[in-house]
Order: structure tokens, then sequence, then C-alpha cells
């Protein structure tokens, strides 16, 4: 049986929507009460797996975490680029159409980063075009605020999913939540978005089990000090994640000879390590490049075609447009496996130690911790 995401339960395309409607006196899949501002934390790479194993590293996060909500799903693919999308237009990646870490561009024949790689041939605004819930926001009067690092204020990524916000940069993971604490005590109504990478970054070059990610974790739940005390009774915050990861030992990066025969008839290799997107040339035997794949790797990864991955569930309703950014053929891993292309790997993500793109507990289930009105 294929795994599909699960969508009796809140995941995380209910949180920032959830929030605005929390400030609209509305119902909500989150059942937050009514508030006048609400806040977002994203914490980039922060899986419930990690963060439980972990849990005396991070008290204060943990403590705000309730007994039995207190984990919701990311979705797939676990990967920033469609998780980030989900969060701020409420759409899945088959609607809002980022549907990778790198996807399929069919009509440029090449394969894109929907994180660094926009361009005249991926314009943020058609790319995604939907509305995010920061220009809803605005459009009601709230202010709308995205409170990150200064070097993503002026980026592709940041139009596509972010636009309708006013950006406000602060260095520190601790800056950047004061700033959140104080964007809710002001005289007007807020929406607040803030983004942590920190874990992430830390994650991937060491692992989630490093004594990096572990200095990383406790400097976030320091910085969530003022949350207990400072936060308005008529604001709440919420804290999540884009994706949990887990770590793949060297041995288990599996670079893939450029004269494979796992590479006859595929044109482009998109997706991510974990969750590999096989675009095939126009006259390949499709039938047979799936059984090939699935005659080497089944035993390890889940390997389907794209019909079978959209007939499951996986991205959603696919909205017309998308379905071409998706690979044709799909290997999302369900063992602790990384796949690489010996013709495209580089030695830094060859190095990359926390990894995530799949199905996994450690991937997909994420945290739901909440201050202020919203705290349990």
């Amino acid at each position: 049986m294929l795994p599909a995401p699960r969508r009796d339960a809140p995941s995380l395309g209910h949180v920032l929507t959830g929030a605005l409607a929390a400030m609209r006196g509305e119902e909500n899949r989150l059942g937050s009460a009514p508030v006048r501002s609400a806040a977002v934390i994203l914490v980039d790479g922060l899986g419930m797996s990690a963060l439980r194993a972990r849990a005396g590293h991070a008290r204060r996060l943990l403590a705000a975490l309730p007994s039995k909500r207190g984990a919701i799903d990311a979705g797939f693919p676990t990967t920033t680029a469609a998780a980030l999308a989900t969060l701020t237009t409420g759409l899945e990646p088959g609607t809002h159409g980022l549907v990778g870490y790198t996807a399929v561009d069919r009509a440029g024949d090449r394969v894109v980063n929907q994180l660094t790689g926009w361009d005249d041939g991926m314009r943020p605004a058609e790319w995604q075009p939907h509305p995010t819930v920061f220009e809803s926001a605005a459009a009601s009067g709230i202010d709308a605020v995205v409170v990150g690092a200064e070097r993503y204020r002026d980026t592709g990524f940041t139009d596509a999913v972010l636009r309708g916000a006013r950006f406000l940069a602060e260095p520190s993971i601790a800056d950047r939540i004061r700033t959140t604490v104080e964007l809710l005590s002001a005289a007007q109504p807020a929406l607040v978005y803030c983004y942590i990478p920190e874990l992430d970054m830390a994650g991937h070059a060491q692992g989630s089990e490093s004594e990096a990610w572990i200095e990383r974790l406790e400097e976030l739940d320091a910085a969530l000090e003022p949350l207990s005390r400072r936060v308005p009774r008529d604001a709440g915050i919420h804290l999540t994640a884009d994706h949990g990861m887990l770590d793949v030992p060297e041995h288990q990066r599996l670079v893939i000879d450029a004269r494979s025969a796992l590479w006859s008839g595929v044109r482009h290799v998109a997706g991510e390590p974990r969750c590999l997107q096989l675009a095939l040339e126009p006259d390949a035997d499709a039938v047979e490049v799936l059984e090939r794949w699935r005659a080497a790797e089944s035993a390890r990864s889940w390997v389907v075609s794209r019909d079978e991955a959209i007939a499951a569930g996986w991205f959603g309703a696919v909205a017309p447009g998308v379905e071409e950014r998706i690979g044709d053929v799909i290997v999302a891993a369900r063992s602790r496996v990384a796949y690489y292309d010996e013709r495209t790997a580089s030695p830094r993500s060859l190095a990359m130690v926390g990894q995530h793109g799949s199905f996994s507990p450690e991937e997909t289930r994420i945290p739901l911790a909440r201050w202020g009105a919203f705290a349990p």
C-alpha cells in the first residue's frame, strides 16, 4: 500500500490560515480562540521525533505543546519550498504549484530550484499565482509582517509565498522572537510570520543528532522565554515547522553511477535525494523505466508513476499546469537512504547529514506549540 497524507486532522496548511481566521472571529481547524493579533513562528527542520528525543534541551517549548494535539502533519513532499507555500496559501502543492525542492520545467527543458532559481522563465506571480494569507490580511486592514533574516528580503521565493507582507529583518533567533512579540503589542492588529532557519542549517551540515543541532535548539528555547510573560492577552502564538529530518549515514547516501541502466530513458532528475522525481525522455518507455527502478529500489523506497502518486493524493488535488512539474517516476525513500546522481552530485550535497523529503514520521510529524490566547 502507498502512503497518503492525512486529511482527517489539522496539518501545516491550517496553521497560518487558522491564525487569520481566529483574528476574524471565525471557526478554524485548530480550534483557536478569537484574538486581536496572531503570530506563527516557523522553525525550519524541527521534527517532533528529534524534539522529543532532546526534550531536556527544550523545556519551554515542550511545556507549550498540548498533550493530545501537540503534533500535526507537514504534508508531502517534506521540503521547505513546498511546505512554506502550503503554510502561506493554505493550499496543497498540487494546487499552489511548488511540488518539490527542485521541479521539472518542461517548457524550458530544465530542472528549476524553487528556493533560489527564480528567473524570467519562473516568475513568482505566475508560478505561484494564488493569494497568500498576507494579501488577504492586508486587504482587511491587518498589518501583515514577516520577520526574518535580511538575506531573504528580496528573493523570488519570498515574492512567491510571502507577498502581501512587509519584511522586517532581524539577525538572531532572539531578535526575531522579540520583534514578533512587540508587533503583537502594537495598536494595529497584526498577523506576524517569524522564520527561524538555524536548526535546519545545523541539521543539514552536522545532523539532527549532533551537538551543533542541540545548541541551536537550546538557543531557540531560551529565546522563547518572553512568550510566557509578554504576549498580550488578546494575542496568540503558534510555533510549528515545515518538516522534520532524519540523519542519513554516509554509507546510505547512494551515488548512482553515471553509466547505470537506471538512468536510461531519464532526461532530468528533480526533487531531492530522499524523493527523486524523474522526468523521462519523450521516446522513453515509461513502464520499462518504472519497472527497472522498482526492481532495483522497491525494497527501500516507494517507486511510483506520477499518475499513481496523484491518485494516492500525495500532492493533493493537482491543478492544470502543475501536473507537468511533477516527475514521471517518483522514488520516495522509506528507509534511511538518499539517492544521488553521479553526474550532478556536488561534494556539498554528498556531505549533507540531515535529510528530508519523504514520508517517514521523522520527516512528516511536526510540533504545534501554543502561547497567549492560543495556549492549551
